[in-house]
Order: C-alpha cells, then structure tokens, then sequence
C-alpha cells in the first residue's frame, strides 16, 4: 500500500503545500488535483515543501512543472524547499533545478517569495 499524505497551510498570503509518501505513477492524478487546486487562483503563491517526499518520478515532475507553469502564467511563482538529497539528486540529473527556485529552508523560501511578489 502506498501512503502519501498532503498538507497545505497558509504563511503570509502564500500557500506551503508538503508532499510526504512516494509520488509516481500510481498517484499522480491525486497530485495533479491536489496541485491545481491551489494553482487555479492567480496569482499563486505556491511553496511545496518535499522533505517527506520519499521518490519522484517523471510523472510527478510532470506535475510539479505544469503547476510551476500555471503558477507563472497567473504572474504568480512557486518555489521548492527542504529536498532530500535522494530527490535533490533527480533534479540535478534532470536540470530541473535550474527550472525551479530550490530553497534548503522553508522560511527562506516564503520571505523570498513574497519579497518577489510584492516588491
């Protein structure tokens, strides 16, 4: 049985979405649902924290790239924080962490993302 649990909360007017479990196939329509959801309001101010994020496949990086574009289309953003290393690694390896704006620390990732917005 695959256990993926999603949590989102609020932080100063930007929306902190934390992706735990294994992210595949399997899931990925949930994750695609669940990641419009909050993309679907423009503009979006979306973080996704991924420290629980067991793995990653080309499906939910799909995912994650369509709502990164959804998000810039509206003139809004979403960034990427806490990465383990293993999920680190598939960006590097994929060059997606030069698509994404990738933040070591949740709280560095929010201010910076609302200093972009707003300032």
């Amino acid at each position: 049985m695959r256990i993926v649990r999603q949590v989102s909360r609020t932080v100063n007017n930007v929306t902190v979405l934390e992706l735990n479990g294994r992210f595949d196939t399997y899931t990925a329509l949930e994750l695609f649902t669940w990641l419009d959801t909050f993309t679907e309001h423009q503009p979006a101010r979306v973080v996704v924290n991924l420290s629980g994020a067991d793995f990653l496949d080309s499906v939910a990086l799909s995912a994650l790239v369509s709502s990164l574009k959804r998000c810039r289309s509206g003139h809004g953003d979403m960034y990427l924080c806490c990465l383990p290393r293993h999920v680190r690694n598939i960006f590097e390896l994929t060059r997606l962490n030069r698509v994404f704006n990738v933040f070591d620390e949740e709280s560095v990732a929010v201010a910076t993302l609302i200093s972009q917005t707003d300032g």
